[in-house]
């Protein structure tokens, strides 16, 4: 949409944009739709040859229109130059020189011997283009004013684009509408607003959205803004060969309308449905009628369902489903489907080359990586026989040994639990004479309630013989 300077571009038309800083109208040829490589360019001509007088300029947006070059001007792609208009003159950029305009004239079926063609009045000088710029900076204002307008008048109309000539005596005005717009009133209030010729053009759906551009559905620029040039029709037809979801918010473009991609590879299916049966064909065998209800174009496939049993689905292939109609045609028996019903095992792409290294695999910095220990050397390959015989010997001697040794260790075990079992009998029985001999406790709550004073033992005494 922008070349490389410019992509720093502010949408404030008073602040001077970085790069190229022409807000979009740089000559380098880099923001320019439908951009042609000249590669005749570094190509010199044969001997008596005259160069093609005739050059293609480009304006605003997308369009784009031949002149012919009478004074012979040494122009490049990238120059601005001043054109031939209807009334005063254009400023515009050479896109094209050379044998290139010659095929782009044919192919847009303008003839190139036509005396009528405007022609390129001669470079453009500074004053020029600051009279272009000032009438480019213009044209979003206006745009809007100009809606207003149309929403006041009660037009139902959209105004897409406005385009100002390079002098800026006239202003081009592009809508988009469904039905015929009576915009007579619409004219005298602009000229009266704006103080400008006016003049209204009607495009449609698709050309608007290759005037103004975008980004689709892909992620990549309008096909029509970039290098799309004829419009032909999509028809919904072409979605179902595709076997695609008549979805429109997904078929639909930005325009509104179907998708110009869907045409692209049309060719290719309707090339491998040519040997496929149609798909309204119903299969007659002995379990039931089987309809068709999916196909695989480019793997020859086809599932069919019995209409008493939707569940299960069986594939068969395109051969097989031409030898059943075959079958049928002939008034045959067929069995069931399952005869030719056909396991399809996917078989995995052999790659062409080995990963050594394993620097393709996602997965290589998850686990991390097993310091390998250092071993000893293994001896040498002429001991290598006699070390497993003695190898042999002594694993047999130690397992002898093992068993010995286990034996041993239950033995002892069992002396030790005899012993243990004892002593705990013992100490049980001390525990039980120490528990009889022992003194009830004293309890603290008893003294609390009734304090006793401190007396000696001999009062005690006294006061119980008095008693007495």
């Amino acid at each position: 949409m922008s070349c490389n300077n410019c992509t720093t571009h502010t949408n404030n038309a008073s602040k001077p944009a970085k790069g190229c800083k022409n807000h979009g109208t740089c000559s380098t040829d880099n923001c320019n739709k439908l951009s042609v490589f000249d590669w005749l360019a570094n190509i010199s001509l044969p001997s008596g040859q005259e160069k093609f007088d005739c050059v293609e300029v480009r304006f605003k947006n997308s369009r784009k229109e031949f002149f012919r070059n009478t004074e012979k001007l040494p122009l490049q792609m990238g120059d601005v130059v001043a054109t031939e208009a209807q009334s005063g003159h254009d400023v515009g950029v050479v896109t094209l020189t050379g044998e290139l305009v010659r095929v782009q004239m044919q192919k847009k079926k303008s003839n190139p011997l036509n005396p009528n063609l405007p022609k390129i009045y001669r470079k453009a000088n500074q004053k020029d283009i600051e009279i272009w710029q000032e009438a480019r900076q213009r044209e979003e204002i206006v745009q809007k004013k100009s809606r207003e307008l149309a929403i006041a008048l009660g037009l139902e109309m959209k105004i897409s684009d406005v385009e100002f000539q390079g002098d800026g005596s006239k202003a081009t005005f592009y809508y988009t509408a469904e039905n015929r717009v009576d915009f007579r009133q619409l004219i005298k209030d602009m000229a009266r607003e704006f103080s400008t010729r006016i003049e209204m053009r009607q495009i449609g759906f698709r050309q608007e959205a290759a005037r103004l551009g975008g980004v689709g559905s892909c992620g990549r620029e309008l096909c029509c803004s970039t290098w799309l040039t004829d419009f032909r029709s999509v028809t919904t037809a072409a979605a179902r060969y595709q076997q695609l979801s008549l979805n429109p918010q997904k078929l639909a473009g930005q325009c509104g309308k179907l998708k110009c991609c869907l045409n692209y590879e049309l060719d290719s299916y309707l090339d491998a449905l040519k040997d496929f049966p149609k798909t309204e064909i119903k299969l007659h065998t002995e379990k039931g009628i089987a309809s068709c209800q999916k196909v695989d174009i480019f793997k020859r496939l086809m599932w069919f369902v019995y209409d008493d049993d939707f569940i299960n689905w069986h594939k068969l292939t395109v051969e097989q489903v031409k030898e059943i109609q075959a079958l049928n045609e002939a008034k045959k028996p067929v069995l069931s489907l399952e005869e030719y019903t056909q396991v399809l095992t996917e078989v995995e792409p052999t790659l062409d080359f080995k990963d050594t290294v394993g620097q393709e695999s996602l997965t290589r910095f998850d686990t991390p990586k097993v310091k390998k220990k250092r071993g000893k050397k293994k001896a040498n390959n002429g001991q290598s026989s006699t070390n497993d015989i003695l190898k042999d010997n002594s694993e047999t001697k130690i397992s002898e040994n093992q068993t010995k040794h286990l034996d041993d260790k239950n033995k002892s075990n069992k002396q030790k639990e005899k012993f243990w079992n004892q002593k705990n009998s013992s100490n049980s029985a001390v525990e039980s004479q120490n528990s009889i001999q022992q003194k009830p406790k004293n309890t603290n709550k008893f003294k609390k309630r009734f304090p006793q004073k401190n007396v000696p033992q001999n009062q005690h005494k006294k006061s119980k013989e008095t008693k007495e």
